[in-house]
């Protein structure tokens, strides 16, 4: 028996000298009257081009290169598009160098020297004291459902606590550098109600706490400080039974909305949802005009209405109710989608930094699959709020960042948020922090730089 066998004829890889490299390349018709020359980068590791930022009204549909190339070698187009979507302002498109037969694609990125607005938020600097194991610790007294109120106004967080260490404020200066020195707020007098502390509110360097009413006649009071070693002012020793139509139970949420004069309102929604109950403030402490407002099905014992700017219009939520825009009456203008987003999202606020506008919001852990979670949401586009959250409704949905604070579920998942801005030199805004906090959760803060043109 014979075996023969023959050797296979493969393609034999064939030596030549069509190169297709890319040795240099610039930009010929760069800015507003084409005829500015800009100098590119070439990475031959990565195949990939880079140029410095060219100015925004360059004619990027017709880019122009003058390249060194390999000898014999050519673009495979005379002139290049470069399309830009809307709010983007980079883009990268594949460029061939060929020598027939061969040739090399090569990634040329542009960018335009644009303004950017808004937050980085791919930079975050978090100062976290919840129960997330990627920080600090939970901040101590915010267990056993000790701690239901908070406050943050930028320069403190106040900490509005039954737990024996007492109610008090810390520095944010001092956070930041990882210390814990508790200012404590002089408690003399603090007296009377179920509860005599239950919520608070940390505004323009104004500190409100009140207490829990469980009765029409137990007192429902709100104290004030501007120096916590002192006593506080009581601005407030009501007896709701002298209030028509008042509720039973108020102080399991407080929201108080008032200006850098002292100007504004104070709201209350009863336990029993059957009412919300307003109070008008003038220069920070004097309290007048009690009045009944209707209120929401959904809003539940734990509402939140928060003021929009310096608008006349307003946030409101519960833990069962999704965000509506109301006026200072309660009256609802626009009502959001109850899956648009998170329906626990709770004490949302309409954040404006740097040339844009967000809505942010911390969830409420009130069943047991609902999550602690700080969301922030880009709603800039639009003219007003309604329009803004129309256009958001409309589109993705997504959150611009996210971050956990691992509550438990509980049976009071009372929630707080906050935001300051800090100024630049010339006034301009530089950082944006963002306040989260929830009963059993503990609090967190987190700090954006805006965002910067990378070279």
């Amino acid at each position: 028996m014979f075996f023969l066998s023959c050797e296979e004829d493969f393609p034999k890889n064939m030596e030549s000298d069509k190169y297709t490299v890319l040795k240099s390349i610039k930009i010929l018709n760069a800015g507003v009257e084409g005829n500015t020359v800009v100098e590119g980068t070439v990475d031959e590791v990565s195949k990939k081009v880079s140029f410095p930022r060219i100015d925004p009204e360059t004619d990027v549909s017709a880019i122009r290169f003058e390249v060194e190339l390999s000898d014999g070698a050519k673009l495979d187009r005379e002139t290049y598009s470069f399309n830009f979507a809307e709010g983007v302002d980079a883009n990268t498109i594949v460029v061939k160098v060929i020598n027939e037969p061969r040739f090399r694609e090569y990634f040329v990125e542009l960018r335009l020297n644009v303004p950017l607005f808004g937050a980085d938020f791919n930079k975050p600097q978090i100062i976290d004291h919840t129960n997330n194991e990627l920080g600090n610790p939970i901040y101590p007294v915010f267990t056993g459902s000790t701690t239901r109120g908070s406050g943050f106004d930028g320069q403190h967080v106040l900490i509005v606590t039954r737990n024996a260490m007492g109610s008090h404020l810390l520095d944010v200066n001092d956070l930041r550098n990882g210390e814990i020195n508790p200012i404590p707020l002089n408690l003399t007098g603090v007296t009377g109600g179920t509860f005599p502390v239950n919520l608070g509110a940390q505004v323009h360097g104004h500190t409100y706490i009140a207490n829990l009413s469980g009765g029409l006649v137990s007192p429902l009071k709100i104290y004030h400080w501007t120096d916590p070693s002192q006593e506080p002012q009581v601005i407030a020793n009501i007896n709701k039974g002298t209030i028509a139509g008042a509720g039973a139970r108020h102080g399991d949420n407080l929201s108080v909305n008032v200006d850098e004069n002292g100007n504004g309102h104070i709201y209350f929604g009863d336990n029993a949802v059957t009412q919300i109950l307003r109070f008008k403030v003038t220069n920070f402490t004097e309290i007048s005009e009690p009045t009944i407002l209707g209120t929401q099905k959904g809003l539940g014992g734990f509402m939140n209405i928060n003021r929009i700017g310096n608008s006349d219009q307003y946030l409101l939520t519960g833990h069962e109710a999704p965000i509506m825009v109301t006026n200072a009456d309660a009256e609802v203008i626009y009502k959001m989608d109850n899956t648009s987003i998170p329906i626990r999202a709770s004490d949302p606020r309409v954040v404006y930094f740097n040339g844009e506008r967000y809505l942010l919001t911390v969830t409420a852990a009130r069943g047991g699959s609902d999550p602690v979670v700080m969301y922030v949401y880009d709603i800039t586009r639009g003219g007003s709020i309604t329009e803004a959250l129309e256009i958001f409704e409309a589109g993705s949905k997504s959150p611009v960042f996210q971050y956990s604070l691992l509550g438990p579920v509980n049976a009071s998942p009372s929630t707080q948020t906050g935001w300051h801005v800090t100024k630049d030199e010339e006034g301009n805004d530089d950082k944006l922090v963002l306040y989260g906090a929830s009963n059993d959760a503990g609090f967190v803060m987190v700090e954006f730089p805006k965002k910067s043109l990378d070279e």
